[in-house]
């Protein structure tokens, strides 16, 4: 027998305190987005600027990436 997910986290204080941040994350996203302060765009594998600041890369990936975001690479400029 399988318990549904809502009964189990109350009973584990761990699991239900990681469920309530992502809960007050996502009302806090909810109300700006609703309120017109900023809208919620699908961003595709590719184009993840963060992947730069949080996994190794190889030298392409990494240089495609720092040239999205306007990093400019001084070995070029004279």
């Amino acid at each position: 027998m399988t318990i549904p997910v809502p009964l189990i986290l109350p009973r584990n204080p761990v699991q239900h305190s990681r469920t309530k941040y992502i809960e007050i994350r996502h009302h806090f996203i909810r109300d700006h987005v609703n309120n017109g302060d900023c809208e919620i765009q699908f961003v595709s594998t590719e184009n993840q600027l963060a992947d730069l600041f949080t996994k190794p890369l190889n030298k392409e990936r990494f240089n495609f990436l720092r040239n999205e975001i306007g990093i400019i690479d001084f070995k070029f400029v004279k």
